[in-house]
């Protein structure tokens, strides 16, 4: 026994697989000197005295595999990733805490920012000295919270969002934008003798292409409105359908309304055609791919004609230019795309107005008819951006009223995050994921 004073101070060398045994006991049971080392069985943590304090070793956080989208109760020492794509999801604090007791929360998807993480105390306990639940309520933020005693509880000793990702993903997508069409222009005079024809409105702009997409940023799809018919004047031009967010911006322009009697179509994604009639020298048709794209997004429309037969000319369409003609002014054909796995036209044009022969027909792709006479102008179709047909001589009757546009992005089903906004309609098609707007919302990548 008279060696065991020089054994306590020389350097003893460990080796073996098993590990060493350290003695255990509780707080109670510490022994205050200087380089004790022990393992403590109210904390579950191995700690040693400095000569003035005992310290704990610090504790490595065991990450949970499996991500937490329902409520739970922390455990000490433990990491989460939490996912509240689906909802809320309540963290209750761990029960019986000791000072130095931490846990760790991590947002897995950026989506703490619409569904919150909320963390609540634990029977008495508290989170930053009260007793209120608390929330986590930015996309990306990762929480470290110990707890800190009786009068404080639980605190947050590093917090961070993670608004500039380091460490970011990108894949391409298709995407369609069609903006909404234009309203088709009307008869300025309720003579039926003051023979006239409106012009068909211009279909929304067609614009298709591929973006690259970043994760965990927000792409607005705004969906263009249709413009409408008007009694005795130009149509209303259509607003445009954008897709926007991070550095992309797209825009498909709206339709350019139709001309009343002896007035100009408008400009537009597609041009309205020009009216025609005995007010004035007959109306030019609009210009199309204005603002101007490339590839461009639709077509002129047809200009008005007379006096033989007061036609208005045909609103353009994506594939062509509407028609001028003092029969059947037909507006201008869409195009086809088969983004959501089926072939479908957009972006029709619509048919012109006439004083005594047959309308115009809309073009391919929901452009609505035009009419002879007084007859029903034709609207234009929602969700394919067709233009309104034109208004024939009547008593101040409108013009048919354009469709609204539609916003379609095709992403890889293995990259889809699954978080939208708007109430899109959601399909598959192969390995891709179609998410189809035809009301404004928004797709978090």
């Amino acid at each position: 026994m008279s060696n065991l004073k020089d054994f306590k101070n020389k350097n003893t060398e460990f080796t073996g697989t098993t590990g060493i045994d350290l003695p255990e006991g509780g707080t109670a049971a510490r022994v205050n000197e200087q380089g004790r080392l022990r393992f403590n069985t109210d904390t579950s943590l191995s700690e040693y005295y400095t000569g003035s304090e005992w310290v704990a070793l610090s504790a490595s956080v065991k990450w949970q595999s499996t991500a937490k989208t329902t409520n739970f109760t922390a455990v000490k020492t433990e990491g989460y990733f939490v996912d509240t794509n689906g909802g809320t999801v309540t963290i209750t604090t761990p029960a019986s805490p000791s000072v130095g007791d931490e846990f760790i929360v991590v947002d897995l998807r950026g989506t703490f920012g619409t569904n919150k993480a909320s963390v609540a105390p634990n029977g008495s306990d508290k989170l930053k000295g009260n007793t209120n639940t608390l929330d986590i309520n930015e996309n990306y933020a990762s929480t470290r919270i110990v707890y800190s005693g009786a009068t404080y509880g639980w605190v947050p000793v590093s917090s961070s969002a993670v608004t500039s990702q380091p460490l970011v993903f990108t894949y391409s997508a298709d995407y369609l934008a069609v903006g909404g069409g234009a309203g088709g222009g009307s008869d300025s005079n309720d003579t039926p003798a003051n023979n006239s024809g409106g012009g068909g409105g211009g279909a929304g702009g067609f614009r298709t292409g591929s973006i690259n997409l970043v994760g965990g940023t927000t792409y607005t799809c705004s969906v263009g409105a249709g413009g409408i018919g008007v009694s005795a004047n130009n149509g209303t031009a259509g607003t445009a359908s954008t897709i926007t967010g991070g550095s992309i911006s797209v825009s498909a322009a709206g339709g350019g309304e139709g001309g009343g009697e002896a007035r100009n179509g408008g400009d537009g994604g597609s041009g309205g055609g020009g009216g025609a009639g005995n007010d004035g020298p007959n109306g030019a048709g609009g210009s199309g791919n204005t603002p101007s794209v490339s590839p461009s997004q639709g077509n002129s429309g047809g200009g008005g004609i007379g006096p033989t037969n007061f036609s208005g000319g045909g609103g353009g369409g994506a594939s062509n230019s509407g028609t001028a003609a003092n029969s059947q002014p037909n507006g201008g054909n869409g195009t086809a795309s088969s983004i959501t796995g089926t072939s479908l036209t957009y972006a029709g044009g619509g048919g012109g107005g006439t004083n005594n022969l047959s309308g115009g027909s809309g073009g391919s792709g929901g452009g609505g008819n035009g009419t002879q006479g007084s007859g029903a102008a034709g609207n234009g179709t929602d969700g394919l951006g067709g233009g309104g047909g034109g208004r024939g001589t009547g008593a101040f009757a409108a013009g048919g009223s354009g469709g609204d546009g539609v916003v379609i992005l095709s992403v890889p089903t293995s990259s889809y995050s699954g978080t939208t906004t708007g109430s899109p309609t959601v399909t598959t098609s192969g390995s891709n994921t179609i998410i189809k707007f035809t009301a404004s919302g928004t797709y978090i990548a």
